[in-house]
């Protein structure tokens, strides 16, 4: 590859990540009222407090999410996860909740359906 082209595709990714950072920057500061650039720069205890209230944020937003609230914002849900992140990354998001067993009832609309235990 060419220097011209290799330079390219390092500037191109450059711009990506400010692209994402400023979107996160964003985001955090009008759903939260959280500065990114200052939540960056804090370690233990101050780290640990704004981790605990990202994952209350994203756990009221989930809740609002499966109740089918009108004021739940996909978009929203997903600025919180990225937020939460990238200030810990080795730290599991509340929504990654794996379940090895179906639902026991789901809804369709305004019916509930049930399952029946041992049926597909």
């Amino acid at each position: 590859m060419t220097a011209i082209k290799q330079e390219r595709l390092e500037f191109l990714e450059e711009k990506r990540k400010r692209h994402e950072l400023s979107r996160q920057t964003a985001a955090l500061f009008l759903i939260g009222g959280i500065d990114l650039a200052k939540a960056l720069q804090t370690t233990g205890a101050e780290r640990t407090a704004l981790v605990q209230r990202l994952k209350r944020l994203i756990e009221r937003e989930r809740l609002k999410g499966v109740r089918g609230h009108w004021s739940y914002d996909l978009n929203r849900h997903i600025a919180l996860k990225q937020g939460l992140e990238r200030l810990a990354p080795e730290t599991p998001c509340p929504a990654r909740r794996k379940s090895t067993h179906p639902p026991a009832a789901f809804s369709l609309g305004a019916r509930t359906v049930r399952r029946i235990p041992g049926s597909a």
